[in-house]
């Protein structure tokens, strides 16, 4: 019997097309809770340190806010899509 592992989706988020599919799969939701949360594992994939360098946005404010029931600023929401070579779009709700 094989043994299992907990799934950790930060195995799955190795380069930055992962990232992004997993980022717009997350937007659709539209569930703030799931984007603050689902940044916060995208940071700890590219590793914490690197992000906030990319990014500018303090180690602190990154481990508070990219959680779930974190409460990120659209700015550093921006700052961080931006950094991740992402943009934020709209569309129309089907």
């Amino acid at each position: 019997m094989a043994e299992t592992r907990p799934f950790d989706v930060q195995n799955y988020l190795t380069t930055p097309e992962d990232r992004a599919a997993y980022f717009e799969a997350i937007l659709e939701e539209g569930d703030s809770t799931l984007i603050a949360a689902g940044l916060g594992e995208i940071a700890k994939a590219i590793g914490v340190s690197e992000f906030s360098r990319q990014t500018g946005i303090s180690r602190e404010a990154i481990y508070k806010g990219f959680v779930p029931g974190g409460n990120p600023t659209l700015d550093t929401i921006t700052k961080a899509t931006k950094a991740l070579g992402l943009r934020l779009t709209v569309t129309p709700a089907a």
